[in-house]
């Protein structure tokens, strides 16, 4: 079956497709031709994915997850939380920025605690199904690490000593909200549609 992942973002590809069973093939919103910028309007990030998987299964006919995910630091009230891909700008996206944002921030900031959040949004034969991963832990006092993306380097999930960036993408994907999210969403396929 192939099911399409509305991002561009090869990262996520990759991350995913290691995980989903083989008689599933994702590809991505580049795969189909999908060169619109699906907009991001929704105060949530259940909203955001679903207005993602909503627009490639209503436009393209095609069965669609989408993802949206924000990391919540408590010290900020929940920031970036909806807004952490363009937290640091609006109108452009910068992992750099974003983090260096987010430590000015915590600066002089003793509670560090933060938790990443995904909501999968999955667009299947006209029904919408959501699955969800939280991962609790607390804000690094600089960047470590060169694997991952967006907020992994200053991220440690609790129970370890060293940030998302530091972790190989195995380990990284046992306990990742995004992990948790996922395998909720490949346990739902393997029940559904059979190989």
């Amino acid at each position: 079956m192939k099911i399409v992942f509305a991002t561009n973002n090869q990262n996520k590809v990759r991350e995913i497709q290691k995980l989903l069973p083989k008689n599933i093939t994702v590809v991505s919103l580049k795969e189909i031709d999908c060169n619109t910028d699906i907009p991001e309007t929704a105060p949530d990030l259940k909203g955001n994915a679903s207005l993602k998987s909503s627009f490639v299964y209503h436009t393209f006919h095609l069965n669609c997850f989408a993802d949206d995910t924000g990391l919540e630091i408590e010290a900020l009230n929940g920031e970036p939380g909806v807004r952490s891909a363009r937290y640091a700008d609006a109108k452009e996206k910068s992992d750099e920025k974003n983090m260096a944002l987010v430590l000015e921030k915590l600066k002089h900031e003793t509670n560090r605690n933060a938790r990443f959040k995904t909501v999968i949004s999955l667009q299947l034969n006209g029904t919408e199904y959501f699955f969800e991963g939280v991962v609790n832990g607390t804000i690094a006092k600089f960047k470590m690490g060169e694997e991952g993306f967006g907020y992994d380097p200053i991220f440690v999930p609790n129970g370890f000593a060293k940030s998302f960036a530091q972790m190989s993408m195995t380990e990284k994907n046992n306990i990742s909200h995004r992990g948790q999210a996922v395998q909720k969403l490949i346990d739902f396929l393997n029940q559904t549609i059979k190989a």
